[in-house]
């Protein structure tokens, strides 16, 4: 099932010694983030304090006012999509075929924001 949204929020959380998200939309549960993705969510909040109990990270394929990253496709893997930032560090990650869940086809591009939690 692919949500037609333009901008999607999610809530991640440090679990297990790596970053995970719940999505019940759709059938989420301690989803992981792997393969590089932790080092670049790392980067993404480093001035949100207590980020690990949890954070709003914001995303969509079109640009949207306060995005703060931006990272590109750089290839499929594994039933998954390589990224890579667009700006300094040029960290690389590998998002799960949950991606599929939002999007019907890896998008060039995904822009970014991450907002502490209120």
């Amino acid at each position: 099932m692919t949500v037609n949204n333009s901008l999607f929020v999610i809530a991640p959380y440090w679990n297990s010694g790596t970053w995970v998200f719940d999505d019940e939309r759709v059938g989420l549960v301690r989803e992981p983030f792997v393969s590089g993705v932790p080092a670049m969510i790392e980067h993404l909040v480093r001035n949100i304090s207590e980020a690990k109990k949890g954070f709003r990270m914001i995303f969509s394929k079109t640009k949207y006012p306060g995005y703060s990253n931006s990272i590109s496709w750089r290839g499929a893997e594994g039933g998954g999509n390589w990224y890579q930032m667009d700006e300094e560090p040029l960290l690389s990650g590998w998002l799960c075929p949950a991606l599929s869940n939002y999007f019907q086809w890896p998008p060039e591009k995904l822009y970014v924001s991450a907002e502490p939690l209120r």
